[in-house]
C-alpha cells in the first residue's frame, strides 16, 4: 500500500512547478516571449502586405497582357476567312452569348455565316435510339456515296449532317443541292436539329461548338446512366468531316469525356479535324477563325493551353474570294425520298 507521504510529495511537486512557471512567465520570460510574438506578427503583416501588392501588380499585368493579346489577335483575325462560308452548329448546349461572340469573331474574320443550328437531345438520349436508327436506316442508301457500307448509325447521321450543311448544287455551286435541302428538312422534321436560321447556301466549313463543362452533380448522374450503344460523338465528327471536309470542333477548357477531349483522343480523327479549347476565355475565342482558316488551308491542329495542344494556330493565306475555289464536291447520289426517313411518325 502506498503511503500518504508519497501523495503529499507529488502534490507539493506539482504546486512548486506551477509556482516556478508563473514566476518565470510573469518575470524574465514574459518580455522575451512577448517580443518574439510581436516580431512574428509584424513579419506576417509585412508579408501579407507584400503579397497583396504583388497580386495587384500581377493582376494589372495580366489585364494589360490580355488587352494586348485581344488587340493583336483582332489584327491577326481580320480578313483570315474573307469570302469563306461557315455553318455554325451548337453540339453541346453552348451559351447563347458564347455562340454570338464566336459568330462575331467569324464575321470579323470576313466569313459569311450561312447557317446556325443546334443538335437536339435526340442525338444522344436513350429514349430516341429507335428514332436515330430509323432515320439512319432510311437514309443509308441516299448517302451511300459518302459512307462505308458497314457504317453505324452515328456515322450515317454525321454524313447526313455534313451533306445537309455543305453540299452545293453541281450546276450552281453557290446554291445548295436538292439532296442538301431535303436532308436538312428531314432532320428538322424528325427533331434531330433545331434551326436558328436555315442554310442560305452551302458552307465551305462547319464549326461544331461544345457547351460548358457539366457540374459535378450532373456528371455523377450522367456516369450512373448507361450511354446508348449507337451514340458515338467521335464517329459523328469523323463522318461529318468526311462529307464536309473542313470541320473544327471548339469547346471549353478540356474535361474528361467532353467533345474536344474525345476527338483529340481519337488519333485518326484528330489527324483530320482541328479542335479549339478554352472558348470560355475571350482571348481563346480568337483561335476559332484562325483554326478554321488553317483547317481550310490543310493545316490540322489542336489549339489551347493543354500540354498536348498548340497555343496559337499558324497564320495562313487563303485564296482570294474572287478566285474560283468551287471545286466543291459533286452532288453525287440523287435526292432523298420523301418517306425514306421513317421519321414522320
Amino acid at each position: 500500500m502506498i503511503d500518504f507521504r508519497y501523495h503529499l510529495v507529488s502534490l507539493i511537486s506539482v504546486f512548486v512547478a506551477l509556482a516556478v512557471g508563473i514566476i518565470l512567465g510573469a518575470g524574465p520570460l514574459q518580455n522575451a516571449i512577448g517580443d518574439q510574438l510581436t516580431d512574428q506578427v509584424e513579419a506576417l503583416r509585412a508579408e501579407r502586405t507584400d503579397l497583396r501588392e504583388s497580386l495587384v501588380e500581377t493582376e494589372s499585368e495580366l489585364i494589360d497582357q490580355n488587352a494586348y493579346a485581344l488587340a493583336a489577335g483582332a489584327e491577326l483575325v481580320a480578313g483570315s476567312l474573307e469570302g469563306v462560308t461557315v455553318a455554325v452548329v451548337d453540339a453541346g448546349d453552348a451559351a447563347d452569348t458564347l455562340e454570338a461572340d464566336v459568330v462575331s469573331q467569324l464575321e470579323a474574320a470576313g466569313a459569311r455565316i450561312v447557317a446556325q443550328a443546334s443538335l437536339t437531345g435526340a442525338w444522344s438520349s436513350a429514349e430516341d435510339s429507335v428514332l436515330r436508327g430509323t432515320v439512319a436506316d432510311g437514309q443509308r442508301e441516299h448517302v451511300a456515296d459518302a459512307i462505308d457500307e458497314e457504317a453505324g448509325t452515328a456515322e450515317v447521321l454525321g454524313a447526313v449532317l455534313g451533306l445537309a450543311m455543305t453540299e452545293p448544287d453541281p450546276q450552281v455551286p453557290s446554291e445548295r443541292s436538292e439532296r442538301s435541302v431535303e436532308l436538312y428538312e428531314l432532320m428538322l422534321r424528325v427533331g434531330l436539329v433545331e434551326s436558328r436560321f436555315e442554310p442560305s447556301g452551302p458552307a465551305d466549313a462547319v464549326l461544331l461548338l461544345g457547351g460548358a463543362v457539366p457540374e459535378e452533380g450532373a456528371t455523377a448522374e450522367a456516369e450512373g446512366a448507361e450511354e446508348p450503344e449507337d451514340v458515338d460523338v467521335v464517329a459523328v465528327v469523323s463522318a461529318l468531316q468526311a462529307t464536309a471536309e473542313d470541320v473544327v470542333v471548339a469547346g471549353p477548357t478540356t474535361a474528361e469525356g467532353d467533345m474536344v477531349s474525345d476527338v483529340r483522343a481519337a488519333e485518326d480523327v484528330a489527324a483530320r479535324v482541328s479542335t479549339v479549347s478554352g472558348t470560355e476565355r475571350e482571348v481563346m475565342r480568337l483561335n476559332v477563325p484562325l483554326a478554321l482558316a488553317a483547317q481550310i488551308a490543310g493545316e490540322v491542329g489542336q489549339y489551347g493551353f493543354e500540354e498536348d495542344a498548340t497555343v496559337v494556330p499558324p497564320a495562313v493565306d487563303l485564296p482570294a474570294p474572287d478566285q474560283d475555289t468551287s471545286g466543291a464536291t459533286d452532288g453525287g447520289a440523287g435526292t432523298v425520298g420523301a418517306g425514306d426517313a421513317g421519321g414522320d411518325s
